[in-house]
């Protein structure tokens, strides 16, 4: 008889990356000080409300010179850790091309469901839109990653006019399809049932026609997680839509997203459609 399948161990990233427990401050150090260069320059308008809720806030970065368009990060941590002020520097490679970038919070699990937080990243995001005109390109980390999959899915909470305009959308080692949580003790703080992990995982959902996606994962990281992005770009790809993978060599789940604080790095250029 076979074992039973860990699904806690395979979610689970910190226990697998070398030195794990050193990534949170380290990002937090990083992010502090981007902060504190751009409000030095004028090029951070800080905790923008969205919504109702203290977490309902976005930080909005802005380039130096023209406008070229609009990028939103949607920070990970299983919709349960984390807020904008952790990530600030990954705005640093697309604010190079002359793109500004939002961050934004949201309101984090149990006090929230998945379903609530797909909503407020739609209106973070049609927020943004509002403020800086152009094309919007969308990337997010592990469950921000499947919340900018669900933006350009078919069920999208986002209006038609800001649909029209996301020309790229990266989602980096997302979680696709939702229904594994429920296997997992996390599901005592996110409470899925199947009709809410069916109705929230993108790739149990169409694409909207003609997106443009590109599944980001670090192949060194779980197993789960490549699977997870591949999944997603393998059943997008055979609607009326642009959907493929990339695998990082070498990455886990923690440097996966370096890349984004580099404007010459191929995670911005995909992202930025350079």
């Amino acid at each position: 008889m076979s074992a039973k399948f860990d699904w806690d161990a395979a979610y689970s990233n910190g226990a697998y990356i070398p030195g794990g427990n050193d990534f949170p401050p380290r990002w937090k150090s990083l992010a502090s000080d981007f902060r504190e260069e751009m409000t030095a320059v004028g090029r951070l308008k800080a905790d923008i409300s969205y919504g109702a809720h203290e977490r309902n806030v976005l930080d909005l970065f802005m380039p130096r010179g023209e406008v070229k368009g609009l990028v939103v990060f949607v920070h990970g941590g299983f919709w349960m850790s984390f807020d904008k002020s952790t990530w600030s520097h990954l705005a640093k490679g697309s604010l190079a091309h002359g793109f500004a970038v939002a961050i934004p919070s949201y309101v984090l699990c149990p006090q929230a469901r998945i379903s609530d937080i797909t909503v407020q990243i739609g209106i973070a995001i049609t927020h943004a839109a509002g403020e800086i005109p152009g094309p919007v390109h969308l990337t997010g980390h592990s469950a921000g990653g499947h919340l900018v999959a669900r933006m350009v899915s078919s069920t999208s909470p986002l209006g038609q006019p800001i649909r029209h305009r996301i020309h790229k959308t990266v989602p980096i080692s997302a979680i696709g399809d939702l229904r594994p949580l429920m296997k997992t003790r996390m599901n005592e703080t996110f409470h899925l049932d199947p009709v809410e992990a069916r109705l929230e995982s993108p790739a149990l959902l169409e694409p909207q026609e003609g997106v443009d996606v590109t599944a980001w994962v670090g192949g060194a990281e779980r197993p789960e997680f490549v699977r997870q992005s591949a999944l997603l770009a393998n059943i997008w790809s055979g609607f009326q839509c642009h959907a493929d993978v990339v695998e990082e060599a070498g990455k886990h789940h923690f440097d996966v997203i370096d890349g984004l604080a580099d404007g010459d790095h191929p995670l911005t250029r995909t992202l930025l459609c350079l």
